[in-house]
């Protein structure tokens, strides 16, 4: 369960987050250190949905390990995995897995038409980068990472309208 409280909070941060990153394509820390603030403050006050467990951190620790290796290779912005570990904080260990689903298949489905799109839109230029076998012109044709905030907003959408009867009015 998650109250609902929580989940119009986390919905309406996503919104803005969203906005900004689009807008920037940067997420500025605040919006991680804020998360961990009430994160801390969540503990006290809903003990039962918030604890310090392992379980707690396992999806968090695993979107920074993966964030990292992934911001190395720079196919995923440093905010965009400070984000989300400190994002999935606030989400309870119970439903951690049932809103990771959401969030593949967002990512799949939105990353999906991103990158046919790039292809559509870049296709001469890709022939010619394989013709002349350029990799560095093929690397510009797909172009930089896309926004992943606004992904979260999906998927934390579709979460809200798949799982109704998780939210309870606490």
């Amino acid at each position: 369960m998650i109250p609902l409280s929580v989940y119009l909070f986390l919905l309406i941060e996503l919104v803005a987050v969203a906005y900004i990153d689009i807008l920037s394509k940067k997420i500025p820390n605040v919006w991680s250190i804020l998360n961990l603030a009430f994160f801390g403050l969540f503990i006290f006050l809903m003990p039962d949905e918030y604890q310090l467990r392992v379980a707690t951190f396992f999806y968090s620790l695993s979107f920074l390990f993966v964030g990292f290796v992934l911001y190395l290779l720079k196919i995923m912005g440093p905010g965009d995995s400070k984000f989300l570990f400190s994002f999935y904080l606030l989400v309870p260990a119970t439903i951690h897995e049932k809103v990771f689903i959401c969030l593949i298949y967002s990512t799949i489905v939105i990353g999906s038409f991103f990158f046919f799109r790039t292809i559509i839109r870049n296709l001469d230029k890709m022939k010619q980068a394989f013709i002349t076998k350029n990799a560095t012109l093929l690397r510009k044709a797909f172009g930089k990472k896309f926004a992943y905030a606004p992904v979260m907003l999906v998927s934390w959408i579709w979460f809200g309208i798949q799982n109704k009867e998780l939210l309870s009015l606490k």
